[in-house]
C-alpha cells in the first residue's frame, strides 16, 4: 500500500509548525520565557494583610532558582524588570483557631484588585489549630514598569487567623513568569 504526502502548508493558515518542538511563530510570544522567579513570606502575621508591606525575601532555599531579571521589590510592592506578558500568581496559607468562615488571596496590579480567591474552612467542632490556603492568579500585559506594580493581601473573617510565613519554604509565597513579549 503506497502512502499518500499530505500538503500541509496548503492545508494551514498562518505560521506552518517547524518539525523537533521548533517553532515558525511570526508575532506573539516569539521569545518565549525569559523571566521567572518566587518571593515568599518569611514571617507569619495575624489579621488582615490588606498590603503585605514586609518580610519578603526572594526565593534561596537550596535547588530553587531564578531565570533572567528577578523582580524588585520595595515595602511589598513588587516591580517588573521588564515589559512583555506576565503570569503572576499568590499562594496563601493560613492558620486559625476557632471557626473561620473565610480567607481571601488576592492581587492588585497598579492598586487595583485583579485577582482573588477565598478558601472557606469551619473547624466542625474540632479543637486545636485549623488549616487552609487560598490561591489568586492572572496574566498582566506590562507596557510600563513604572506604573504597574504588583501588591499581595489578605483578609479573614476572624481576626484571630493567620497568614503562614516561613524563611526556608514557601508557605505564602508568589510566582512571577515572563511568558512572552507584549
Amino acid at each position: 500500500m503506497a502512502l499518500s504526502k499530505i500538503d500541509v502548508a496548503n492545508m494551514l493558515t498562518g505560521a506552518t509548525p517547524v518539525a523537533n518542538g521548533g517553532t515558525a511563530l511570526t508575532s506573539g510570544f516569539k521569545n518565549g520565557i525569559t523571566n521567572a522567579t518566587q518571593w515568599r513570606l518569611t514571617t507569619s502575621f495575624s489579621g488582615d494583610g490588606d498590603h503585605i508591606d514586609s518580610n519578603w525575601e526572594q526565593v534561596d532555599t537550596t535547588g530553587q532558582g531564578i531565570l533572567g531579571s528577578a523582580m524588585s521589590e520595595s515595602s511589598g510592592t513588587f516591580t517588573f524588570p521588564s515589559t512583555g506578558i506576565w503570569y503572576v500568581e499568590f499562594y496563601a496559607s493560613y492558620n486559625f483557631n476557632g471557626d473561620a468562615r473565610f480567607q481571601e488571596a488576592y492581587i492588585n496590579i497598579a492598586s487595583t484588585k485583579v485577582a482573588q480567591q477565598y478558601a472557606f474552612a469551619t473547624n466542625n467542632g474540632e479543637s486545636g489549630a485549623n488549616y487552609s490556603n487560598a490561591s489568586a492568579s492572572t496574566t498582566v500585559d506590562v507596557t510600563n514598569t513604572g506604573t504597574q506594580t504588583v501588591q499581595f493581601g489578605t483578609t479573614h473573617s476572624q481576626s484571630g487567623s493567620n497568614t503562614n510565613g516561613e524563611s526556608d519554604k514557601n508557605r505564602t509565597f508568589a510566582t512571577f513568569i515572563r511568558l512572552g513579549d507584549t
